[in-house]
């Protein structure tokens, strides 16, 4: 006979229950609890102080007589004088260095048309320094009254009486071009300019040869000889190339200026030259 056991009898074993587990909390540790809150109130405290006392310290020494201004420092001056830009600056002695307004200054600084860029500075304790770059000119330019213009072809100053005049004179713009159009006027300055340049390398025919660069909406540039006045048409491009065949012969065209009337190298390879008694061609 088979032996059943209370075991093995499966709605025995469904009945059975597990005897019950109770499990119990760890209690909280309110004493590192409470540490480390203290640290951390103790921390945002002491960092409020902090902030706070390094405000209250830097108003007061902002409103001290220590930190107003002694001393102005001009650089780079050589059109203008320091006196000049600090006059522009409108900074006093005695005034409140943080209270300054460097760009507000630096604007009025390059109001003075030599003034390209300025840059102002607090030294601490006492100084400010003025730092400027200055325009130079490399052409006047005729539009109505005369003009300077600098290396970027920019227009900045009418000329007065305490201007040098030994600079070579562009012709051919007109002031509403310029009032109208400047990207292209500005375009035509620079093309110039950097004909100018191109003088600048060369030995017979250089800059010192030249009186007048003119621009020509229709025909381009034609630079005058200093000596009679004589124009040289260029035309629009390959100026260095025109300039080199024009100084082969310059030397012995030099003493003849008075007798021409014009020189044309717009002709590829060739240079015509007229006299007042007609016409004649000289290979390149």
């Amino acid at each position: 006979m088979r032996d059943f056991k209370a075991t093995d009898n499966p709605r025995l074993k469904r009945n059975k229950t597990k005897p019950n587990k109770v499990k119990r909390k760890r209690p909280r540790d309110w004493r590192r609890l409470l540490q480390r809150a203290l640290r951390v109130a103790v921390a945002a405290v002491s960092v409020t102080f902090i902030v706070g006392g390094a405000v209250v310290a830097a108003r007061m020494l902002a409103a001290s007589d220590f930190m107003r201004v002694a001393r102005v420092h001009v650089e780079n001056t050589q059109r203008t004088s320091e006196e000049e830009i600090v006059a522009l600056s409108d900074i006093k002695i005695g005034d409140r260095i943080f209270e300054l307004d460097l760009e507000m200054i630096a604007a009025r600084i390059e109001e003075n048309p030599w003034v390209r860029q300025a840059r102002v500075d607090r030294i601490f304790p006492q100084d400010v320094r003025i730092r400027v770059a200055e325009r130079e000119p490399r052409a006047i330019v005729n539009l109505g009254y005369l003009y300077y213009v600098d290396g970027g072809g920019e227009v900045f100053k009418m000329l007065d009486g305490r201007d040098r005049l030994d600079y070579p004179v562009i012709t051919g713009m007109e002031r509403d071009e310029l009032l109208d159009n400047p990207p292209q006027a500005q375009q035509r300055l620079r093309r110039a300019i950097s004909l100018l340049g191109e003088l600048e390398q060369r030995r017979h025919f250089n800059i010192e040869a030249v009186s007048e660069i003119h621009l020509d909406s229709r025909r381009g540039i034609a630079l005058y000889t200093y000596r009679s006045a004589v124009p040289v048409y260029l035309g629009e491009e390959d100026y260095a190339a025109k300039l080199d065949r024009l100084e082969r012969i310059y030397k012995e065209l030099e003493p003849r200026l008075a007798v021409l009337e014009y020189i044309d190298l717009q002709v590829p390879g060739r240079i015509i030259v007229r006299r007042d008694a007609g016409t004649a061609s000289t290979g390149g």
